[in-house]
């Protein structure tokens, strides 16, 4: 098979035309990230910069002349092989308009990627906030939204979108699920109305009610405990296997609890509560994520510093052993550390349930209520306290006992008051914001 050839080219640096304009970001972009990182292949060098790693992949795979993508100076996107397209247009990891290219969704073959790669590739765009767009390309050259997200973390060398993403893996079961294999919803008939894709990063804890979701949404990347199969439409979700995985079970993290070195004899109670950082502190809350309390830290770890998050968690598994009173305060004692080291007593229960509420203010009533299409009368005290505290200008009416996006929005300025940033500020009111919001 005769191996193809690229076309160099440089252009003029004082050429104000719209292509040599185009190709000079282009080269920037390409020089932007390092290679090691996931970076284009074509930051090597900038005479380089034309040759696309799909190409070269594909030529590896022994895929023919005419699945080959080739980069070309342009004036402007090239328009998709499906101009209906909601997912933006065709970029320059496609290949030049005319030229021998792969059909998106028809692919010759693709790179074989282990699944450590591919969470490690997901991390890139969490690490780096790329924000969400459906116009916009990342510096790596891939779309900035949902489908662009799994196309970069597959390394596809191509843009693909909800409708095509399935030619390149096989459905699985819920059952099969591995961490780098993804969760798709497609809706053909009105392709803006809901699709959405996530890649899936392993199960939250042992119910697999929850499991940890990368994916590419506003306002940013992020990672997150999420239902399954998702918030919203969350039934039609369906399971898929990137073709070109290998390897077997890679852990999304690794596995919480006691680590080497960590304590196993109680610290003492005063290495808990207000104003404390310690090593303690981290491991008791890798502990208890173990025994089930992932719901109640926001970002899935644990740190150094005591928070409401830790006190919650530590109450939570108090109470599954039946303690109640004084033996359930949420600060551990020499009988909780010796159950969660020794890994006895029972598992917190995987539901919220009612979380208690701080001194006096009426409890946390559980993620759940907090969902679309959810009604509760929770949600309506909580709408009213978002205006007395000058957080509801989302509200056109209301605030009333059905969840709706203005809820949502005003719960992520509250929650963006607070400093936080990411998966802590996504609109839906935890544990922590519940307290502050009644405080």
């Amino acid at each position: 098979m005769p191996m193809p050839a690229f076309e160099e080219y440089e252009p003029a640096g004082d050429c104000a035309c719209r292509g040599c304009a185009q190709r000079r970001r282009s080269l920037a972009r390409a020089r932007a990230i390092p290679l090691r990182d996931g970076g284009h292949p074509a930051a090597r060098g900038a005479r380089r910069a034309l040759v696309l790693a799909t190409a070269a992949g594909v030529v590896l795979s022994g895929g023919g002349a005419a699945a080959v993508a080739v980069a070309a100076p342009a004036t402007g996107p090239v328009a998709l092989d499906d101009p209906g397209s909601p997912q933006g247009a065709r970029t320059p990891l496609h290949g030049p308009k005319g030229g021998a290219v792969g059909k998106p969704g028809a692919p010759a073959g693709v790179k074989r990627i282990d699944r450590t790669t591919i969470i490690n590739r997901a991390k890139l765009w969490l690490d780096a906030k790329v924000p969400y767009s459906m116009s916009e390309y990342w510096t790596d050259g891939y779309r900035q939204d949902c489908s662009g997200y799994v196309s970069m973390v597959w390394n596809l060398g191509t843009n693909e979108w909800t409708g095509s993403l399935d030619k390149f893996a096989t459905k699985i079961t819920k059952a099969e699920l591995l961490p780098g294999d993804m969760l798709l919803f497609h809706n053909p008939a009105d392709p803006n109305n809901g699709s959405h894709v996530v890649i899936f990063g392993g199960w939250a804890d042992e119910t697999q009610t929850h499991y940890i979701a990368y994916e590419q949404t506003r306002p940013t990347t992020r990672k997150l405990a999420t239902p399954y199969g998702y918030w919203a439409n969350g039934s039609k979700y369906v399971p898929y296997r990137f073709n070109g995985v290998k390897g077997g079970i890679v852990p999304e993290e690794p596995v919480p609890g006691p680590k080497p070195g960590d304590s196993t004899v109680f610290p003492g109670a005063a290495k808990f509560g207000p104003g404390r950082t310690n090593d303690h502190v981290a491991q008791l809350g890798r502990m208890l994520i173990d025994r089930g309390a992932f719901r109640f830290y926001p970002k899935g770890v644990a740190d150094r510093t005591w928070s409401e998050h830790d006190r919650l968690a530590t109450q939570a598994f108090q109470a599954a052993q039946g303690w109640t009173g004084a033996d359930a305060d949420g600060i551990p004692g020499a009988h909780t550390w010796r159950l969660l080291v020794e890994r006895q007593g029972k598992d917190i229960p995987p539901t919220v349930g009612g979380a208690p509420g701080p001194g006096g203010v009426r409890a946390y009533p559980g993620a759940s209520v907090f969902r679309p299409g959810r009604s509760h009368a929770a949600i309506t005290a909580l709408g009213r306290q978002l205006i007395k505290k000058g957080f509801g200008k989302h509200y056109t009416s209301g605030p009333g006992p059905r969840w709706s996006e203005a809820d949502r929005r005003n719960v992520e300025a509250f929650q963006r008051a607070q400093g936080w940033r990411g998966a802590s500020a996504n609109g839906y009111p935890g544990p922590e914001t519940w307290r502050r919001l009644f405080a």
